[in-house]
């Protein structure tokens, strides 16, 4: 028991109320009833019974206060709920019905026509003018010097330059660099590798095929207007493919001088295959047709 309660009784006045056990009130709304003191007060002892009001008041306050703390302290902390989120429905039914977003818009090939080089290469990469944008793991577009003379072109890419996004990475693209060397042209500031098509053609099974037609006449508008923009003097098809896709219907042979336009088409061996050479003739019939390029290219 505290010291006010204890003097309190002592006087005769007791607790007021006693908190309920267990109950908690909404709000400490303590009144305290006035404590008449049956006190006969003779004129001497008037100042004793005024001090004497005034200590009871004192710890009437006292206690007020004392219970109020007592209340608020067992009363329970009201927490702040804090709103639990609803996890997302892996259900996506809701969405099943919707129709598929609209496919890019083919350019045509008056488009094409018109497009420059940053326009040319955005094209080809959304292109999906023929299947080999179902199968393609990437577009491979030409690398090089845009104002090159020397335009060196393959069939399609291969695997690795698929993957790389880089037409003759590697070491076909070292042999290739030496090959022009040897013949006095800088591979770094005069000449334009590219492809015929763009996408690699594969079968049911994955493997690298040749081309279709079909396949053949959808790319074929990049190529021209690549080979409009670039506008080379000489033409070094690389592998029989690209000799013989890039005048469809002539029939190439090595050793002689073709034109398309005013470019004059040479070809020779891809790269790749002269890697493979073991005997050492591809690389010795690959020296003669670059010596007739560059008899023919000119100064």
């Amino acid at each position: 028991m505290s010291r006010s309660a204890v003097f309190l009784d002592e006087m005769g006045v007791g607790p007021l109320w006693r908190l309920r056990q267990g109950a908690v009130p909404e709000a400490v709304d303590v009144a305290v009833a006035p404590v008449e003191v049956d006190v006969a007060v003779t004129a001497p002892a008037a100042e004793t019974a005024e001090a004497v009001i005034e200590v009871v008041a004192e710890v009437a306050a006292a206690v007020v206060v004392e219970a109020a703390a007592e209340v608020q302290a067992e009363a329970p902390v009201a927490v702040a709920a804090t709103p639990v989120p609803i996890a997302a429905s892996d259900d996506t039914a809701w969405f099943d019905d919707a129709p598929p977003p609209p496919p890019a818009r083919q350019l045509s090939d008056t488009d094409i026509a018109a497009l420059d080089w940053d326009g040319l290469a955005a094209a080809v990469a959304k292109c999906a003018r023929c299947d080999l944008c179902k199968t393609r793991k990437g577009v491979v577009m030409g690398r090089g010097d845009r104002q090159g003379d020397w335009l060196m072109l393959a069939s399609s890419p291969s695997r690795l330059e698929e993957r790389e996004g880089r037409a003759l990475p590697g070491e076909q693209g070292k042999l290739l660099d030496n090959m022009l060397k040897a013949i006095a042209v800088d591979a770094g500031s005069d000449v334009y590798i590219s492809h015929l098509l763009k996408c690699r053609p594969l079968d049911e099974a994955g493997q690298e095929r040749l081309p279709t037609e079909a396949e053949s006449a959808a790319c074929r508008p990049y190529f021209d207007r690549e080979l409009a923009l670039l506008q080379p003097r000489t033409i070094v098809t690389l592998g029989s493919m690209a000799a013989a896709g890039i005048n469809p219907g002539e029939k190439p042979v090595r050793g002689t001088v073709r034109q398309l336009g005013k470019a004059s088409v040479v070809a020779t061996f891809h790269p790749e295959m002269l890697l493979q050479d073991g005997t050492g003739k591809a690389k010795a019939r690959a020296w003669a047709d670059l010596c007739l390029a560059k008899s023919t290219h000119g100064d």
